[in-house]
């Protein structure tokens, strides 16, 4: 019977144990770590993305929440250099992605959005998706930076010229990815002014 004893207060010893030690390592750590030590990457080594990771980065995209659950979006993966190259125009853009081995085209399809002044949705959820990829390259090593397309209209027609896009596929922006080759420090965008309670202009 003491031994029964003994060896029950030893499990909840253990148990106690173990309970201090998760709330000493809380849970989403990682997560926000990833999210705060995100940095727009320009420039990038001359090494390929491989398949599996970016097969990740599509299914990080396409877990993204979307009104209605409609999920208005392509993803148009462009790893041919010669591709890279027609898409690139002049400019910073254009450097990065001559230089890069990788980009993701983020595209609304018409064909899935919603009808009325809810298809303008379209473009909350291909955002959405973006920042998932985006956080999804930084959590795996890679580099990325999210460039614009919509609605500029010196960029996006280019762009559904080059990748034969219909009609009603429309590219929101172009996500340049690629292994680091810079270390710039994250910028620490905490403002207190930009936050207001229960109003505008209400404080805590």
């Amino acid at each position: 019977m003491k031994k029964l004893i003994l060896t029950l207060a030893l499990f909840a010893s253990t148990l106690a144990v173990s309970a201090q030690d998760c709330c000493q390592q809380p849970a989403g750590n990682a997560v926000i770590d990833n999210i705060m030590t995100r940095t727009s990457i320009r420039r990038f080594k001359q090494q390929p993305v491989e398949s599996g990771k970016v097969d990740t980065l599509l299914r990080a995209a396409m877990a993204a929440p979307t009104a209605v659950n409609k999920q208005p979006w392509h993803f148009v993966v462009v790893d041919d250099a010669q591709v890279l190259n027609q898409l690139a125009g002049q400019g910073r853009r254009g450097d990065m992605l001559r230089n890069a081995p990788l980009a993701i085209v983020v595209c609304g399809d018409m064909s899935k959005a919603m009808e009325g002044k809810g298809q303008e949705y379209w473009i909350q959820d291909t955002s959405a998706a973006t920042e998932n990829l985006l956080l999804a390259a930084h959590a795996m090593g890679l580099g990325a930076v999210w460039t614009g397309q919509w609605p500029m209209e010196d960029r996006y027609p280019v762009t559904q010229q080059v990748l034969q896009l219909p009609q009603h596929i429309v590219p929101l922006c172009t996500v340049v990815i690629g292994y680091p080759d810079e270390q710039p420090a994250p910028k620490d965008k905490w403002k207190p002014e930009n936050v207001s309670y229960n109003r505008f202009g209400g404080s805590r």
